[in-house]
């Protein structure tokens, strides 16, 4: 091989090496550029999903308070309990784990002692929500083992609701499994209650077990916001109470509302919806008799009935529920016509009984007609004919055109989930477009529909002057640090009539709860305005009926409107006069002079008024009956009755309420204050037959009489009592019976 050959050779081999090179460090190159800038990032991901486990911590809901601070729901701590298997050193071990945590915690004893065997984990999750008792029993069982390591509790949050009574339950809503809000407020909310979670990140060695407890990283949680509501928990409870006992009264099977609204600044101060659940148990149907019913059922329909009843149960109907007013809108068409100058107080109407449009009869509720009336007289007898008249001059545009300003058309933007809207006539698909059968019943609340907090909402814009005000349950969005982060302030979104015709409106509206249709709701010196409806529900002549009252107070002044609403009573009556308004009175009559309205009395009403039982006990028995007879009050003596005999004690006490003429009772010696006696019957009777009773059994009645008390006697009777029948009570307790008119069918 010459030189010139090997030469040839070498630089042939160079030239491959070369190339060799450049190809091997190009694909280098390539590989590079591909791993750290094409797929870097995922990778990055990917080695720290490897190294790292991240586990959420969950932050504390914000609680819920009522306007005075009073908690209406809040979360408290519970625990998660986890085990930590790498410090495990053998199956002994693991075995008295398992054994222990399978007692405290009603679990699997081999699954547990699966868990513990995964050597290469420092985190596994035992279980959940486990309450503070259980916690301290595996506390104990940590001790009584000396394990210090191995069994780990993390605080987390569970949602309670401490009051009694279901209270607010559907306002309120729940939440779920996960603390998410599924329901009311808790759902409305969920963004601003739940918070931001926290995390907890564990290392992970080169096997991918995890490191020990010092390589963790935590993020704390940052909790939830508080709520502060416009709900006053007196005022709900009040609601409550009087309106399930109402139901009772009644026997109303479609669930009832109520709602109380300032009617200035659009605060809803209560919303009661009875027929409702226990919120710490909200997936259990409340209603034993339904419960029982779903349990006969085939099991393929049973999951189905459960399903509806469960959403009944939980669905708001204050806010989700559409009906025709009735005869509580014909405020609103009131108004209308005032406004427009179409009529006054004074106009005069005919009323036959009777009135015919688009070949259609429609009846009077007093079949033989009201006559010759004005229009104050009208409204007080809730006449139908006198507003089918009013219709026509107030004409189909301006009552479309009012009723829209009212709000019924939309959705009144309160802080709820789940709101519905009104429906309005149509005609060939057009809402707003009316026959004249649909002005003339639409007059006075039929064949158009609203939602009960559209009403109300409508109600309160008559009476505050005319100015439609956004209706909300939130008044503060508070952080843990006390910041108000969010208020609500008075939100006016438009002045529907002048000051000068709700004003008007306001005095019609107070004679006629004094003297009218409205008369059963009245509440003697709070100048109550009110208006009754009484309305059939679809189909037709089914027998169904929706009772309401809806009113406000005091009419020279108002400061809070309610709305009483009962779905299918089925008892001895459905009107709304009957069933709603004395829901209505019982309410008011408690919560106005807990707002602080003053009471502001006629000539008529100061005579009726109780007086207070004056102090006798300690007295000698001749010394009180002087002080009794001079208060004007009889007196009944148990024990012995010499003149020098000294009273023991006395019922009522000294300083307690006492009807005019009532009875005082007097014990002169320590076995007659033992002395007992049953409550009778007091229902279903006139004032002088209840009356009568109440004095054969030795008892005190306060008569809580219809109106301003120009009712005849016959037309009166009651429909409930403060004691239930059969109570035994001491003599001369004072027993309060509700009458009511029964000349007023509106």
């Amino acid at each position: 091989m010459t030189k010139e050959t090997t030469a040839r050779m070498w630089k042939r081999s160079l030239i491959v090496l070369i190339a060799l090179v450049v190809v091997g460090f190009s694909i280098i190159i390539v590989r590079l550029i591909q791993l750290q800038i094409i797929d870097g990032e995922e990778l990055q991901k990917r080695a720290v999903s490897q190294q790292l486990a991240d586990t959420s911590i969950n932050a504390e809901r914000g609680s819920i308070l009522d306007c005075n601070g009073n908690l209406m729901a809040e979360s408290a701590s519970v625990w998660t309990v986890v085990l930590e298997p790498a410090y495990f050193k053998n199956d002994a071990e693991r075995s008295i784990v398992a054994k222990g945590l399978s007692k405290i915690l009603d679990l699997d004893e081999t699954m547990i002692f699966e868990k513990a065997g995964n050597e290469k984990s420092y985190y596994t999750v035992l279980k959940r929500k486990v309450e503070s008792d259980i916690k301290d029993e595996i506390i104990a069982f940590k001790k009584e083992q000396s394990i210090s390591v191995g069994i780990r509790l993390v605080e987390d949050y569970k949602r309670y609701y401490p009051n009694d009574n279901n209270l607010a339950s559907v306002l309120l809503g729940f939440t779920g499994m996960d603390g998410q809000g599924l329901e009311g407020l808790e759902k409305q909310y969920d963004n601003e209650l739940t918070g931001v979670p926290g995390r907890l990140v564990t290392a992970k060695n080169a096997q991918g077990a995890d490191m020990p407890y010092e390589y963790e990283q935590m993020v704390p949680a940052r909790n939830g916001y508080d709520l502060k509501l416009s709900i006053d928990k007196f005022i709900q409870y009040t609601l409550e109470r009087n309106l399930e006992e109402g139901i009772q009264n009644n026997q109303v099977e479609q669930r009832a509302t109520a709602i109380v609204m300032d009617v200035n600044t659009g605060a809803i101060l209560g919303m009661a919806i009875k027929g409702d659940f226990d919120p710490n148990d909200p997936f259990t149907i409340a209603d034993p008799l339904k419960s029982a019913k779903i349990n006969t059922l085939p099991e393929a329909e049973k999951a189905v009935a459960k399903s509806e009843a469960l959403g009944e149960q939980w669905r708001n109907k204050a806010v989700a529920d559409n009906y025709e007013p009735g005869s509580v809108f014909k405020v609103i068409t009131a108004a209308m016509g005032l406004e427009e100058n179409v009529v006054n107080e004074q106009s005069s109407f005919y009323c036959p009984g009777f009135f015919r449009e688009g070949g259609i009869t429609i009846h009077c509720h007093k079949r033989d007609g009201h006559g010759q009336q004005a229009f104050l007289k009208a409204l007080c007898n809730s006449c139908n004919p006198s507003f089918y008249e009013l219709g026509k001059l107030i004409g189909k545009e301006k009552f479309y055109e009012y009723y829209s300003g009212f709000g019924f058309i939309n959705q009144t933007g309160i802080d709820l989930p789940g709101e519905a809207k009104g429906q309005f006539f149509n005609t060939n698909g057009v809402e707003g477009a009316l026959t004249n059968l649909d002005l003339a019943i639409g007059t006075f609340g039929q064949g158009l529909t609203v939602t009960p907090m559209q009403m109300l909402t409508a109600i309160a814009a008559v009476a505050n002057g005319g100015y439609l005000v956004q209706p909300h349950v939130v008044d503060q969005i508070v952080d843990d640090k006390g910041n108000i982060v969010k208020a609500s302030g008075t939100e006016i979104k438009r002045q529907v009539i002048s000051e000068d015709t709700s004003k008007r409106l306001c005095e019609m509206l107070r004679i006629n709860a004094e003297k009218g249709s409205g008369k059963n709701g009245y509440v003697p010196g709070y100048r109550i305005a009110g208006k009754t409806g009484t309305s059939e529900k679809n189909p037709k002549r089914q027998g169904l009926y929706i009772a309401s009252y809806c009113g406000f107070a005091p009419a020279d002044n108002p400061q809070i409107a309610m709305l009483v609403f009962y779905d299918e009573p089925k008892g001895q009556n459905y009107y709304g006069s009957y069933v709603a308004a004395p829901t209505f009175r019982n309410v008011m009559k408690d919560i106005l002079p807990y707002l602080g309205v003053e009471r502001k009395f006629s000539d008529t009403e100061l005579k009726n008024q109780d007086t207070q039982t004056p102090g006798v006990a300690g007295t000698s028995l001749a010394d009180a009956k002087r002080n009794l007879d001079q208060a004007g009050l009889a007196y009944r003596i148990y024990g012995p009755q010499g003149e020098n005999q000294t009273v023991l004690s006395q019922v009522p006490e000294q300083g307690k309420a006492i009807p005019k003429d009532g009875l005082v009772v007097l014990y002169t010696d320590e076995e007659s204050m033992n002395t007992t006696v049953k409550v009778p019957k007091l229902t279903q009777l006139t004032i002088s037959r209840a009356s009568e009773e109440a004095a054969y059994a030795g008892l005190n009645i306060r008569v809580s009489s219809a109106g301003s008390g120009d009712s005849s006697e016959s037309a009166v009777i009651s429909v409930s009592q403060s004691i239930e029948e059969g109570t035994k009570v001491s003599p001369g307790t004072v027993v309060e019976v509700v009458f009511v008119a029964q000349d007023t069918i509106e």
